[in-house]
């Protein structure tokens, strides 16, 4: 089973993309967590540019997410709201509407910032454009505040609760793809 684990932030040192590792720690048998790493490369959205086929990053992007069998997301906050590159990459990936690429693909949404309420808000932004697009929300959520107190100074998740609650998210996520590799 292929999870694509996709951090909104671009920062080399980004909390969420340590917690996109811990993920990938936790992950039972059987589930293969692949970290993407090409949100930089995407271009700003532009319908003009939206032609089949479109820039060669949103292209790659819109297949990989098809090929997987679900998408968890770790984001952080941005003006109480999602990260503007990971929300154009969204935008690329949710053409065309009614067969994008995360059309019933199974998502989880986790975030994280250095404030006390670990971005909740931009969590619940980016759950709200998921099912915009189509996306099948998984109830798995995971909020986690003053998140660089939460690893040691290796970068490596110290915090059991928190690697509890990516476990948790986890397999809330996997146990929604069964229905849909039961469909396909």
């Amino acid at each position: 089973m292929r999870v694509l684990a996709i951090s909104g932030s671009l920062r080399a040192g980004s909390n969420n993309t340590a917690l996109l590792r811990a993920l990938r720690e936790e992950a039972p048998e059987g589930a293969d967590v692949e970290i993407w790493n090409g949100l930089r490369e995407i271009p700003p959205y532009d319908g003009d540019l939206d032609v089949v086929p479109g820039p060669a990053p949103a292209e790659a992007f819109r297949d990989l997410v098809r090929e997987v069998d679900a998408v968890f997301f770790a984001t952080p906050e941005y003006n109480s709201s999602v990260p503007g590159a990971l929300k154009n990459a969204l935008d690329w990936a949710s053409r065309p509407v009614a067969t994008n690429s995360f059309r019933n693909k199974p998502v989880a949404v986790i975030s994280s910032s250095a404030g006390a309420f670990g971005g909740v808000w931009a969590g619940a932004e980016l759950r709200k454009v998921l099912g915009a697009m189509g996306a099948r929300v998984a109830e798995a959520e995971l909020a986690v505040g003053h998140a660089h107190e939460k690893f040691d100074d290796e970068g490596h998740l110290a915090d059991d609760d928190v690697r509890q609650g990516l476990r948790e998210a986890l397999e809330t996520l996997l146990a929604e793809v069964s229905p849909v590799r039961i469909a396909a």
